[in-house]
């Protein structure tokens, strides 16, 4: 079967995230598939963006064939990375033909976070008698508005808001990361047979044999070890969505407490800010580190006691969350606190960790000090649970062949 995936943002482990469309491409190009990733040449969220020189340019990556399209660069989420989505589906709308001719798909998927890909997938799906599958990793425009602050009045919010509807109404199958939002999606426009909830998982084999982390990073959790700290750590993003000055008011209430440590590694926009932060309050307990590559990350969640996972309080999470590094987390058999105010999580729902209401700094160091107080053992069956779950319900070759259901 040919597949073809349109996700602006697609990347691969050695430049970055995002990772799930070439973790699902290849579970199916082993199954015999025939892949094809449709990204822009730059997105922020990669630390490795390709070289691009021409619209359409290919290359293959372990089997899987990306073309490559020219967007532009942009910092931030202003004006300039919304026109680098409005090329993105131009060039796509107006080579929707030549793309059916060189690739005959059986089906499209739409998955660029923003739902303006819905127009491009549902053109190209149409000329080539193929399925549309549109894939939901967040709720844009209401991101936007209730993490980001726009008006809902906001002309780009309008646009994104009838992109949305259309996608809902348009496709054959919807797949979403986010398992509350299927009331959400019925109110604009989806029928609800058309649902299915996959979310995000682990690679169990990058789990066998990790890459080891970079030598400043075991020096220091080395170090703190050593030292007699319980290590509280943090990975991933440092963007407002992420939240962590909640973490930092966390850091500061147990700024007393010589015996634990908080380490957060990572970057984005919000780095500077926090380091500046974390120096004004005096906050000693606090360690930054660099980012580090995807295949480092077992590595170094094995070098944590917890992990703090923390988000933005928003209504928007009563839909759900699927967060990476939560099931890095349970994979690791590391347990979690998360401050997060969703009904449920693949935490929760494993009896993996303690749930706080987010921005709780009080419940916060609470549940802190439990994991702290606990012996090793009653930590590690946290840890045994969420690693069982995530091995049956949340490893990619199952969510490869679920998703693959869908195709037919």
């Amino acid at each position: 079967m040919n597949i073809l995936y349109i996700d602006h943002y697609a990347g691969s482990p050695k430049m970055g995230m995002e990772f799930r469309p070439y973790y699902l491409a290849r579970e199916w190009v082993k199954r015999g598939h025939d892949v094809t990733i449709i990204a822009g040449d730059y997105s922020h969220l990669r630390r490795e963006n390709p070289n691009v020189r021409e619209d359409f340019q290919e290359e293959i990556i372990d089997g899987i064939r990306y073309l490559w399209v020219q967007t532009g660069e942009y910092e931030g989420n202003g004006v300039a990375r919304a026109l680098t989505m409005f090329r993105f589906t131009a060039k796509l709308m107006k080579h929707a033909g030549s793309l059916v001719k060189r690739f005959h798909p059986d089906a499209v998927i739409a998955s660029s976070t923003y739902p303006l890909d819905s127009y491009p997938a549902k053109k190209i799906a149409r000329k080539a008698g193929a399925r549309y599958i549109h894939e939901v990793h967040d709720l844009w425009p209401a991101t936007l508005y209730e993490i980001g602050g726009m008006s809902k009045n906001h002309p780009f919010v309008v646009l994104l808001q009838i992109a949305e509807n259309h996608a809902y109404k348009s496709c054959d199958a919807l797949v979403s990361l986010l398992g509350g939002a299927k009331e959400y999606m019925m109110q604009h426009g989806l029928a609800g047979e058309k649902f299915h909830y996959l979310g995000n998982g682990v690679v169990l084999e990058e789990w066998q044999g990790s890459t080891k982390i970079p030598e400043p990073h075991r020096e220091l959790l080395a170090k703190l070890h050593e030292e007699g700290r319980f290590i509280v750590g943090y990975f991933g993003g440092h963007a407002l969505s992420n939240n962590l000055g909640h973490l930092l008011d966390v850091a500061e209430a147990m700024k007393d407490r010589e015996d634990i440590a908080f380490v957060l590694v990572g970057d984005g926009l919000e780095k500077p800010r926090l380091t500046e932060d974390a120096e004004r309050r005096g906050l000693r307990n606090v360690h930054f580190l660099p980012p580090i590559a995807k295949d480092e990350v077992p590595d170094l969640v094995s070098c944590f006691d917890i992990v703090f996972i923390t988000a933005k309080d928003s209504p928007l999470y009563r839909y759900g969350v699927s967060m990476n590094k939560m099931f890095d987390a349970m994979m690791a058999g590391v347990p979690a606190v998360e401050a997060i105010d969703a009904p449920s999580t693949p935490i929760s729902e494993a009896d993996a960790g303690i749930t706080v209401p987010p921005e709780d700094t009080e419940a916060a160091v609470q549940a802190v000090e439990r994991f702290a107080s606990m012996d090793a053992e009653e930590r590690r069956a946290y840890g045994r649970r969420g690693q069982e779950s995530v091995k049956e319900h949340h490893n990619y070759e199952k969510l490869a062949l679920e998703f693959e259901k869908l195709f037919s």
